[in-house]
């Protein structure tokens, strides 16, 4: 909450970022960004110059070499290693290209473990990954182990893995790469869907132009800032 305001903070705000890489070169300079909750921000960009490295700056996982990245009205540079881990923890959901279930664990297992990590009772995080299941149409599989389920099945489990904790933002890297054009329509219908009705913002990162479609605005990442896609 911005003090002296009724007004809530926005998922992500992002103020003169800065970074550059080993040997001094900048991948970008200048980026301001301001999303509101149930928003939805595809950025796009030739490769190398920066995509997935500004996902790691807005998930505390790089710093910045100089600007100020806010994640629901907290300052990410104010925050200790153990506060940003707590934050990733709570504030955060991401979804991957790769999907990153583990393979051992039961589908409803795997939902669950941001509410496990967050120290809640295993009956409750479990039933509650079964709730966000069936919303992201997979009702009844909580049992099923990722061997029995699609790529795009897969994609959902990690949708819903990263809503049910009910994130402020929602990180999603290249989250259609290995899904076939309908599926992955599909999908970026259902990740955007939830993202909105649960009050979320996402930032979705993609070489897709069809992905990007899907979102409220597509800014393309250069050197020397944000800019809006096509400009």
């Amino acid at each position: 909450m911005v003090a002296g305001s009724s007004l809530p903070s926005p998922p992500l705000l992002i103020t003169d970022l800065a970074k550059s890489v080993p040997g001094g070169r900048v991948l970008f300079a200048g980026l301001n960004l301001c999303m509101a909750p149930g928003e939805i921000v595809a950025i796009m960009g030739e490769s190398g110059v920066g995509k997935s490295t500004l996902l790691n700056l807005f998930a505390g996982l790089d710093q910045a070499d100089r600007g100020r990245i806010e994640i629901d009205g907290v300052d990410l540079a104010a925050l200790n290693e153990e506060a940003r881990t707590g934050l990733r923890r709570d504030r955060i959901g991401f979804v991957f290209q790769a999907f990153h279930i583990l393979p051992h664990l039961t589908l409803a297992q795997n939902v669950a473990l941001p509410l496990v990590l967050a120290r809640q009772r295993q009956a409750h995080a479990l039933a509650e990954a079964n709730l966000m299941l069936g919303q992201v149409g997979l009702p009844g599989r909580g049992g099923d182990f990722p061997a029995q389920v699609s790529g795009g099945e897969m994609q959902r489990i990690a949708l819903a893995r990263a809503l049910v904790h009910s994130p402020a933002l929602v990180l999603a890297d290249e989250p259609t790469g290995n899904l076939d054009p309908q599926t992955a329509e599909t999908i970026l219908t259902l990740l955007c869907d939830r993202v909105r009705a649960s009050g979320a913002a996402a930032v979705i990162v993609t070489h897709s132009e069809r992905a990007a479609a899907a979102a409220d605005r597509v800014l393309t990442l250069t050197a020397q800032g944000l800019a809006v896609h096509g400009d």
